[in-house]
């Protein structure tokens, strides 16, 4: 005999504090297990298909294992030292452009910039507390990335728990669904069929989108000429996980250095504006649409305010785990409401009247 329903929640309520307590407190400690996971639930498809081929699941997470670690080395070779140097310029550069800032609105617009004036106290202190504190700030940032995400975890636990993890992943789902509870096991697996759907769709789908846009723009930036264009690049393509947001932080901060650069030579400005307008229009056109489709069924607003929320709470774990489980609020909440619409709460006592 089946449990009641109120009895059920109550116990299902109880379970998800529980495990709401006990991820708060842990916080950062379960980074690198978040991560495996993460990377781990990306990989699993290609794991799949090399099985398809012929390869047993430990020599498919050997392979991808490999190759992972070899494009990891490349990019630590080759594309972090380029993004470090930029970004220390970058400090350096700041103190030099709120100069020319001044000096450009100082011969246009002469009266804003008295001696006495509100916007001229702000430049000086602007510039004094970047070129006092610049170097504070990128050590303070460096230190703070040491200590949160160090090299043992980026080098040793996570590729090891994701070894792990992908490599018993059939498993654990199936086990998994074994403590599914009996009555309500293929409820359960349709939803979940659902979550899995979303997610793939929209990490695996953005992540390449992220890649091919962060990749053009460092790329197109660069070969224009723009100072620090590699930094700007990935950066862009980095929050374009975030709608729209990517391309607007970007492309604010390319302009913004195209004018000091450039100055004089408007096509090179309008060059590196139409990078990014380009970016947007095949983003918005052909990336999303084709790697990303239109069932994810993320709103940019939910897909931001999770992003705040689980930030605010968790930290930089938050911000790792909010996607997913947004989009897994949102199917769980779909689902809720397609069970209310059916439900005699929301027809009535009779089935047959219909809503007029």
């Amino acid at each position: 005999m089946a449990l009641p329903v109120r009895q059920q929640v109550q116990y299902w309520g109880a379970a998800a504090a529980v495990v709401f307590l006990v991820l708060y407190t842990l916080g950062n400690v379960i980074l690198p297990f978040v991560l495996g996971g993460a990377i781990a639930y990306v990989l699993d498809p290609i794991a799949d298909r090399l099985q398809k081929l012929g390869l047993s699941r430990a020599a498919a997470t050997v392979t991808i294992t490999l190759v992972g670690l070899l494009f990891f080395a490349l990019a630590v070779l080759l594309v972090v030292p380029t993004l470090v140097t930029q970004t220390a310029g970058l400090v350096e550069t700041v103190p030099k452009l709120v100069a020319s800032l001044q000096a450009f609105v100082t011969e246009r617009f002469p009266s804003i910039l008295d001696e006495g004036s509100t916007l001229r106290q702000s430049l000086n202190s602007l510039a004094e507390l970047i070129r006092s504190r610049g170097g504070e700030l990128v050590q303070g940032l460096v230190s703070s990335a040491l200590s949160l995400v160090n090299g043992i975890v980026l080098l040793v636990l996570v590729p090891v728990i994701t070894f792990y993890l992908l490599l018993d992943w059939d498993r654990m789902l199936q086990r998994l669904d074994a403590l599914l509870p009996r009555e309500h096991a293929p409820v359960i697996r349709e939803v979940a069929r659902d979550i899995d759907r979303t997610l793939a769709s929209f990490i695996r789908g953005q992540g390449t989108v992220c890649l091919i846009l962060g990749t053009f723009y460092a790329l197109a930036l660069m070969l224009v000429g723009l100072q620090f264009g590699a930094l700007i690049g990935a950066l862009a393509g980095l929050l374009t996980f975030i709608p729209y947001v990517g391309a607007l932080v970007g492309g604010v901060m390319a302009i913004g250095l195209a004018f000091f650069q450039y100055w004089g030579e408007w096509w090179w400005i309008v060059t590196v504006a139409g990078i990014f307008f380009f970016g947007q229009f095949a983003e918005g056109n052909i990336l999303t649409p084709k790697l990303v489709g239109q069932s994810v069924g993320l709103h940019p607003v939910w897909l931001i305010f999770a992003l705040s929320a689980f930030g605010t709470l968790f930290g930089f774990v938050g911000m790792l785990v909010a996607v997913p489980v947004a989009a897994s609020l949102g199917v769980i909440t779909r689902f809720g409401l397609e069970q209310y619409r059916e439900s005699s709460l929301y027809r009535g006592s009779t089935d047959h009247e219909a809503e007029p």
